[in-house]
Parts: C-alpha cells; sequence; structure tokens
C-alpha cells in the first residue's frame, strides 16, 4: 500500500508561509506578554514585601507589649520586696540594733563561693574585713 503526497513547490511554499506566520503571531504574542507579565510579578514581589513588613511590624508591637508587661510585674515585684522589708522593720518595732546589722552581714557571707573568711571579735563586735589580704598576698608572690 502506497500513498501519493503531493509535494509540489506550492504545497511547500504554502506550508512555509504558515510557518512563518504562526512564528510571527507566536513572537508578537510573546512582546504583549512578557511585559504584562514583568508588570504583575513585580506587583506579587510588592505585595510579598509588603506582608512582609506588616508581620515584621506586628512582632514588634507584640514585643514591646510583653516587655512592658514584664516591666509592671518586675515593678509590682519591687513594690512587694519594699512592703515585706518595711514589715519587717515594723515588727522589729522600728529600731534596727547594731547587734541585728552584725547579724544580717554574717547572714549575707553564706555566698562566698568557697572563700574563706575569718571573724576576729573586736571591743565593738564588729568583724574586721580583710580588704588587703588579697593584695598583701600577691605582693608575696613576686
Amino acid at each position: 500500500m502506497s500513498t501519493n503526497y503531493d509535494v509540489s513547490p506550492s504545497s511547500v511554499i504554502k506550508v512555509v508561509l504558515w510557518g512563518v506566520g504562526l512564528l510571527a503571531v507566536f513572537i508578537v504574542g510573546l512582546a504583549i506578554v512578557i511585559p504584562w507579565y514583568n508588570v504583575w510579578s513585580q506587583e506579587m514581589e510588592g505585595k510579598a514585601e509588603f506582608a512582609k513588613a506588616e508581620q515584621n511590624r506586628r512582632i514588634k508591637i507584640e514585643e514591646a507589649k510583653a516587655n512592658l508587661e514584664a516591666e509592671k510585674l518586675n515593678a509590682q515585684a519591687e513594690v512587694e520586696r519594699a512592703k515585706g522589708a518595711a514589715e519587717a522593720i515594723r515588727i522589729e518595732n522600728g529600731s534596727i540594733t547594731p547587734t541585728y546589722i552584725q547579724y544580717l552581714w554574717v547572714r549575707q557571707q553564706t555566698n562566698l563561693n568557697g572563700k574563706t573568711v575569718i571573724y576576729i571579735p573586736t571591743e565593738t563586735n564588729l568583724p574586721i574585713l580583710e580588704a588587703t589580704r588579697a593584695t598583701l598576698e600577691k605582693g608575696e608572690a613576686q
């Protein structure tokens, strides 16, 4: 079974002309569509940047609200601590004796991180602070 195709020069020219016509239409279509696509693409990028900026603004607002709340709570804690100290002083009849101050100082010395403190009784019953011991030890080591 054989088929004969008409391959005359006029049919070849028709096919070429159709091909050139379709190519021209395609190129003109691209020339119209590409600028529209570029505009649309830039518009979408702008919307994305705007949404990101808006989200960052909201985050900053929420962080500021959290900081404000934390400061309020810290202030309330400080007020409560002051009330407790005032109550303690009231319980002591408003008089803090030198002995009580000495007791508070000794009690504060529990957090010395492994340092040794030696108490030497004096005529006023106050401890002697060894402020120069560290410098003397450095001088002896040299």
